[in-house]
């Protein structure tokens, strides 16, 4: 009976020694990961900048005042479409009160003057009919007498356009407030009511209206100074406005500014581009955009995708590690070219044959791991 005790013991001894051995090793092994490969091929890689900014009308007109007074009246309303010669506001006059005074008493001075010349050049008219005077001193108190009534004549218009706006007792001239050009009133900056003051050589003058033609619009917007070097004019651009949603717009870059501004640390240069506007969609004056630039390009070259690449710690040169056999690779330094920023171009290294390692693979976890994980 000890014997079979014995025996039963030294099996179960066994027994366990087996299953801590069997257990030892399943926990201390890890299956092999096994890594994929991709071909390099036959593609093209644009290498783009992305310039933010706006688009404005390419012209845009401020019409001011040719005289000071107060808006009277305005007919028409942001938005609407404009033909050169439309009445837009009128305008009523308001005189300056010393002006209009001096403008005054010069027009009665004219006339006091008009009439002592009248008086001596019908004096001297009757004097040269007798042939009591010559021809010379009759002329020259007909020349006074014509300056005279040119006075009075030139001092009455000034105190018309002082007094109406204009001379002649009409003011429709000055008074009305037309368009210069065709396009779209795309702002009125003042109400009925409000004072303006002319535009002359010392006043810009008050703006009444703003227009332009938004059949014609450009991108202005701004590259940093890294970029602005590879940029040419009539490079194409492609252009995208935040209010028109799944639809770009063809340009053309027909400015690079010769000069920088510094923003944020940063210099700036201002770029400008003449955007296609088709007839089916409204371009508002304002509308943010951003415009790509396509800085360099190379069609039918061989590429690879940027994560596949490595660079050494050292030397800080970039390799990939070609199949060999079953999951056997080896390193192979390459030379690259240019990239958008997923692939790569390789100018030696590698050719289309070759099974380049996808890197980054990494092991399924387990759920006893995950359990472990939460342990900790």
């Amino acid at each position: 009976m000890n014997k079979i005790v014995k025996y039963i013991l030294i099996a179960l001894l066994v027994i366990a020694a087996l299953w801590a051995v069997a257990f030892f090793i399943k926990s201390n092994s890890k299956s092999a990961i096994t890594y994929e490969s991709q071909k390099p091929f036959i593609s093209k890689i644009e290498k783009k900048s992305v310039a933010t900014g706006k688009v404005i009308p390419e012209d845009e007109v401020a019409i001011k005042p040719q005289i000071s007074g107060i808006i009277e009246k305005i007919y028409l309303e942001e938005g609407a479409k404009v033909a050169a010669g439309d009445l837009i506001a009128k305008i009523k006059i308001v005189p300056n009160e010393q002006a209009l005074n001096q403008a005054r008493g010069r027009v009665k001075n004219a006339e006091v003057s008009l009439g002592n010349t009248k008086i001596e050049y019908n004096r001297n008219k009757a004097l040269f009919d007798k042939g009591v005077i010559s021809s010379q001193d009759f002329n020259r108190q007909k020349l006074s007498y014509d300056q005279a009534m040119l006075e009075l004549q030139n001092a009455q218009s000034d105190y018309q356009i002082i007094r109406k706006g204009s001379a002649g007792g009409s003011s429709t001239a000055n008074t009305n407030i037309r368009a210069t050009i065709s396009g779209t009133l795309l702002e009125i900056p003042v109400e009925e009511g409000d004072q303006v003051i002319q535009s002359n050589n010392f006043n810009a003058g008050t703006t009444i209206a703003t227009i332009a033609d938004l059949g014609r619009m450009i991108f202005e917007g701004k590259v940093d100074e890294a970029e602005v070097g590879k940029l040419k004019v009539g490079m194409p651009l492609e252009i995208s406005l935040g209010a028109i949603e799944d639809k770009k717009f063809n340009a053309k870059l027909k400015f690079i500014a010769p000069k920088g501004i510094e923003e944020s640390g940063t210099v700036q240069f201002k770029i400008e581009g003449d955007v296609t506007v088709e007839k089916d969609f409204l371009i508002r004056a304002g509308y943010s955009a951003n415009a790509s630039l396509v800085l360099e390009k190379k069609d039918d070259i061989l590429v690879i995708m940027e994560s596949l690449l490595q660079f050494d710690k050292k030397t800080d040169k970039p390799y990939v590690e070609i199949e060999t056999g079953d999951q056997q690779f080896e390193r192979r330094d390459v030379e690259i070219g240019i990239s958008d920023g997923l692939n790569v171009e390789i100018i030696s290294g590698l050719t289309e044959d070759d099974q380049v390692k996808v890197w980054n693979k990494t092991e399924p976890i387990k759920k006893g791991d995950e359990d472990k994980e939460e342990a900790k």
